[in-house]
């Protein structure tokens, strides 16, 4: 019989095999110890396995951080000049018209007298010597020096003369009475004309100061030198020469008589015609040339 609701006992066989088939199935379906460990070793694996790419990515997103740092400095760097140098803002130009303003309103002029007169400028001038200046120079220098080696020369060939001085012409015109023997000149036979020819006799001769004899001669110890001969003793002066001597006119000179120049610097033998023998300077010889001023006058000796 057959009750409702029951399950025959065939269906009681099934019910239970089935229930445990289940329970197995599920009891298979669990984690086991081994798949656990097998499961974290391979998540391990997996770990490893991404910590290079994660490392790499860090690096890469560092370096970016610091290029994009520096761009940013870099840019800043350049900007900022071009920045300040720029448009000023509206408070800076408002404060310069502010300040170009008030420099107007509180100008200053300066009125200046009409009767002031500016100073006068000039610019110094300095050249450089030239070259033919220099070498004028270097000529002046090399003539000088020829003319002292001639002075040197006949100051030794003046002290070398052993010949008659004017005192010695002098002493012995005293001890005869007549003109010294020796002379060129006729003994006791004074003139003009054999003074001057006497005179002549010493053409040639070389100037040195201070000289009386035919060694060389300036131009008072030629006047001496010439008028001792005939026994008239002159001091060895152009002022003291003149101041002895008797004074005549220009019309009335004669050869042999003495030009005195006016300022006393310088005397010689009227030659006649406006001419003048005498010793004239260093560098010289006693020659007859043009007189060559009016400013002199004129004395005789002997009478």
């Amino acid at each position: 019989m057959t009750l409702t609701g029951s399950t025959p006992p065939g269906d009681r066989t099934a019910a239970p095999r089935t229930a445990r088939t289940d329970v197995s199935t599920r009891a298979t379906d669990l984690p086991t110890r081994s798949s656990v460990r097998a499961a974290a070793a391979a998540a391990a694996a997996a770990e490893a396995a991404a910590a290079p790419t994660r490392r790499s990515r860090g690096k890469r997103s560092v370096v970016t951080v610091t290029v994009m740092t520096l761009t940013a400095g870099l840019f800043g760097t350049m900007a900022l000049p071009a920045f300040a140098q720029g448009t000023p803002t509206d408070g800076t130009s408002t404060q310069a018209a502010a300040d170009t303003a008030a420099r107007q309103v509180e100008g200053q002029t300066v009125a200046v007298d009409p009767a002031v007169a500016a100073a006068d400028t000039s610019r110094d001038g300095y050249t450089a010597t030239s070259q033919a200046t220099l070498d004028a120079a270097a000529a002046a220098v090399a003539v000088a020096q020829q003319r002292e080696a001639e002075r040197a020369r006949l100051a030794a060939s003046y002290d070398s003369y052993s010949g008659p001085s004017a005192t010695d012409y002098l002493a012995k015109s005293a001890s005869t009475g007549t003109a010294a023997a020796g002379s060129v000149a006729t003994p006791g036979a004074f003139s003009l004309a054999n003074v001057y020819s006497t005179a002549l006799q010493y053409v040639g001769t070389p100037y040195v100061y201070g000289g009386a004899t035919p060694a060389g001669f300036d131009c008072s110890g030629f006047i001496m030198f010439v008028y001792a001969q005939y026994g008239i003793s002159l001091p060895h002066s152009v002022p003291s020469q003149g101041a002895m001597g008797t004074p005549i006119s220009a019309s009335e000179a004669q050869p042999g008589d003495v030009v005195i120049f006016n300022d006393g610097s310088h005397d010689g033998f009227y030659a006649g015609n406006g001419m003048i023998l005498d010793a004239p300077k260093p560098g010289g010889k006693v020659s007859v040339r043009p007189l060559w001023t009016s400013a002199v006058h004129y004395v005789r000796f002997g009478v």
